[in-house]
C-alpha cells in the first residue's frame, strides 16, 4: 500500500512525535511504500500573529505542499497525526483532491477542548465538550494562559465544525482508547468514523527481571501528570517505602529536589535514552502512572507491560481502560495520595509473579507491532471503502514483515 504520513512536530519533543516515527517504521517494515510530510512549530515564531492565526484555520501553503506531494507519490491513504497549527485542515482537502482517503489519529482532545487536555485548575474539565465555540475555555484562558490565543484555537475548531470539515474531509479517525473515543463522540465528532487502535511497542524490548527492588515513574514532571501525588504518597509512606526512581524533566523538577532532600529513598534520574528507560522499568517491582488528566493513551503502561512490569495508575481516562485492577496492576483515586500509598502497600504485599505474567500477556495480546499493523490495515481498508464506495479493487496488504 502507498501511504503518506503527515505530522506537525511540537517545539518540545513529545509522545506524539514518537508514535509518528514508530508507525512509519512499522509500515515500512511490513513492505508498504511510505512517504512523510512534516512541519515544525518553530516556524510559527517567524510569522506575524494574523498570518499564524490564518494558517491555523487554513494553511494554503500546506494545501499546496501536500497536494503536490500526493500528486507525485499518489498515495492511497494520507494518515495525519498532529496537524496543529501549521499543517491545518487544509491538508485534508489537498489529500482528498488527489483521490486519497484521509485518516486522522487523535492524540489529544484539541478538537473538543482548547488546551487539548480536558483539564483546568487541577482537575478534569469538560465545560467546552460539545460546544460549537469553546467560550468557557476562552474565559478561563485555557490555552497558554491567554484569551486571545485560546480564542484562536477555539475559533479554528468552531469554523471547521460549522463547515462540517471533521465529517466531510476525514474518512476515519483513530482513537487510542475506549474512553478517548467516548469523549470525542460526546464532543460531536462522527461516531461511525471513530475507530479504536491503541499504540504499540515495537521492537519487543523483552521481559525484565522485576528484581530491582524499586518503583518507577516516567514522564513529564508537571502537575497534570500527577507528580505531586506520587511525592506526597512517598511522604506518607516515609522511609519504609520502596526506593522511587523518577525519570523525566519538567517544571516541577524543584519539587523532586526538595523531596530528595527529605527522603533518601527518592532518586531523580533526569532524562534517559529509551533503551535505558526500558531496562529500568523492566527491573522495577512495579511502575506508577499517576496522571491527573484523562490521557488519550498511556504508552508507558504498554511499555511496562512489555517488560512484564505491573502498573499502579489513576482510575480514570485511558488508564482505567488499560489496567485490569488486581490482574495487571492496581488503580487508585486520581490525585489522592493517601489512596496511592495504600495501593503501594498492597502491591508490595502481593506476590508479583502472576501479575507480571498477566502484564506481559496483555502486551502480547494487544500491543505488539504485528497486532497493531493488522488493525491499521483494517482501518485503512475501511477508509478506502468509505472514500471510494463503488470501487471493487482489492487493497494490497502485506501481512509479513519485509525482512522475513
Amino acid at each position: 500500500m502507498k501511504i503518506l504520513v503527515a505530522h506537525n512536530f511540537y517545539q518540545q519533543a513529545g509522545g506524539e512525535d514518537g508514535v509518528f516515527a514508530a508507525e512509519v517504521d512499522l509500515l515500512r517494515g511490513y513492505g508498504h511504500e511510505v512517504e512523510t510530510f512534516t512541519l515544525r512549530n518553530d516556524a510559527v515564531g517567524q510569522m506575524g500573529k494574523l498570518k499564524a492565526l490564518a494558517a491555523t484555520v487554513w494553511n494554503r501553503e500546506s494545501y499546496r505542499a501536500v497536494a503536490d506531494l500526493a500528486s507525485e507519490f499518489k498515495p492511497e491513504i494520507v494518515h495525519f497525526h498532529n496537524t496543529f497549527p501549521l499543517i491545518s485542515p487544509a491538508a485534508y482537502k489537498a489529500a482528498r483532491d488527489q483521490g486519497a482517503a484521509v485518516v486522522q489519529t487523535v492524540h489529544n482532545f484539541r478538537l473538543i477542548c482548547p488546551n487539548a487536555l480536558l483539564f483546568r485548575d487541577g482537575a478534569p474539565c469538560e465545560k467546552c465538550v460539545g460546544r460549537t465555540f469553546a467560550l468557557p475555555g476562552v474565559l478561563h484562558k485555557c490555552y497558554r494562559d491567554s484569551r486571545q490565543a485560546t480564542a484562536a484555537v477555539a475559533g479554528m475548531a468552531a469554523v471547521h465544525r460549522i463547515l462540517g470539515t471533521w465529517n466531510r474531509l476525514v474518512d476515519a479517525y483513530i482513537a487510542t482508547s475506549p474512553s478517548a473515543r467516548a469523549k470525542l463522540i460526546q464532543g460531536g465528532l462522527p461516531e461511525g468514523k471513530i475507530l479504536l487502535k491503541p499504540h504499540f511497542v515495537d521492537p519487543d524490548p523483552g521481559v525484565g527481571s522485576g528484581a530491582g527492588g524499586y518503583v518507577t515513574v516516567v514522564g513529564r514532571l508537571s502537575y497534570e501528570k500527577g507528580l505531586e501525588t506520587v511525592l506526597e504518597a512517598w511522604k506518607i509512606l516515609g522511609e519504609s517505602a520502596p526506593p522511587l526512581r523518577i525519570i523525566g524533566d519538567g517544571p516541577l523538577a524543584p519539587l523532586v529536589t526538595q523531596a530528595m532532600s527529605r527522603q533518601s529513598n527518592i532518586q531523580w534520574l533526569g532524562r534517559k535514552p529509551l533503551s535505558e528507560v526500558y531496562d529500568i522499568i523492566g527491573d522495577a517491582w512495579f511502575h506508577v502512572f499517576p496522571s491527573r488528566c484523562y490521557e488519550t493513551f498511556g504508552r508507558v503502561v504498554t511499555e511496562a507491560f512489555a517488560k512484564g512490569t505491573p502498573v499502579i495508575a489513576s482510575n480514570h481516562g485511558s488508564m482505567a481502560d488499560l489496567i485490569d485492577h488486581g490482574r495487571t496492576g492496581l488503580v487508585f483515586t486520581p490525585g489522592d495520595a493517601t489512596d496511592l500509598a495504600a495501593k503501594v502497600r498492597k502491591m508490595i504485599a502481593t506476590p508479583l509473579d502472576s501479575i507480571r505474567a498477566a502484564a506481559r500477556a496483555e502486551f502480547e495480546a494487544h500491543f505488539t507491532g504485528s497486532t497493531n499493523h493488522d488493525r491499521m490495515m483494517e482501518i485503512y481498508e475501511g477508509a478506502l471503502r468509505s472514500r471510494h464506495p463503488r470501487s471493487t479493487a482489492a487493497v494490497a496488504v502485506s501481512s509479513v514483515p519485509a525482512e522475513v
